[in-house]
């Protein structure tokens, strides 16, 4: 299945506006507490002001999404390590802990990963898709 331009387009439109307003609105602007506290590494303020930046490169890459395969490839390897990283916390987190002490932090710890999931396959499916784009305008030429 070949994806429409405008789907990807979409696609990566979300992605920036999960990001961004993800960490956003479940971090209620920086100042939720249990977010941090349930992962200090990954979801310290500075990670969580990180995933906020890669929100942004997100959506600055549409104008030119279709030559810049390598960077979508970047983006490929850095939703699969938010993934990881979410699968694992998940299997040795108590999540119902984190829904005691701020059900907006559980939710957030709900939904991360399997977003960050979500959208690494998104990303690996629009890099095929550019490798594959390309290689018909080398065959072609």
């Amino acid at each position: 299945m070949k994806p429409s331009k405008e789907f990807i387009k979409k696609g990566l439109y979300l992605s920036g506006i999960m990001n961004i307003g993800g960490v956003l609105v479940f971090s209620r602007f920086f100042t939720n507490k249990v977010i941090n506290e349930a992962d200090p590494v990954t979801m310290s303020n500075f990670g969580l002001l990180m995933i906020v930046v890669w929100g942004l490169v997100f959506l600055a890459i549409v104008p030119k999404w279709e030559h810049l395969k390598w960077v979508i490839g970047v983006f490929v390897i850095e939703k699969f390590i938010y993934g990881i990283t979410w699968s694992k916390w998940i299997m040795s987190n108590d999540l119902s802990a984190v829904y005691k002490a701020d059900t907006m932090a559980g939710i957030y710890y709900t939904i991360y990963g399997l977003n960050d999931w979500l959208f690494c396959v998104f990303y690996l499916l629009v890099f095929i898709y550019l490798s594959k784009l390309e290689k018909n305008q080398t065959d072609n030429h």
